[in-house]
């Protein structure tokens, strides 16, 4: 499947499905998906154990997928996942831990995507406790 003629909301949707299969095949269960408040969206929601993940994805298209020894690459998703970023993902955490009365504990993490333009396919990279 070319990915070239989809849109940015297509390609993020895109990969926050790929991010959550990818956190599911790996024990993780699926609580929420991109749930909105006046502080922000949570794109990903998710439980292992007893901590509760407030998961980041950031998804970008790649002609290639970069290579592990290029520190710095044209098509890496990290930079867009600042500071003020994370803070705001953090808040609305604070929200919905509040609202759903969780107890236990949380953290926020990040999950970066790489879609590759030609083919669809992709590369994922599991940030935990980013804050």
């Amino acid at each position: 499947m070319n990915l070239s003629s989809k849109t940015r909301k297509e390609v993020g949707a895109l990969g926050e499905k790929v991010a959550a299969e990818y956190l599911r095949r790996r024990g993780f269960s699926i609580r929420d998906r991109n749930v909105a408040r006046k502080t922000g969206e949570l794109d990903l929601i998710v439980e292992k154990g007893d901590v509760l993940h407030l998961v980041e994805v950031k998804t970008v298209l790649a002609d290639e997928f970069p290579r592990e020894q290029d520190v710095q690459d044209e098509y890496d998703p990290s930079l867009n996942l600042h500071e003020a970023k994370v803070r705001k993902v953090a808040r609305t955490g604070e929200w919905y831990v509040l609202e759903k009365r969780w107890e236990g504990d949380w953290q926020v993490d990040g999950c970066l995507v790489w879609l590759r333009r030609r083919d669809g396919m992709a590369r994922v990279s599991y940030l935990p406790q980013i804050v």
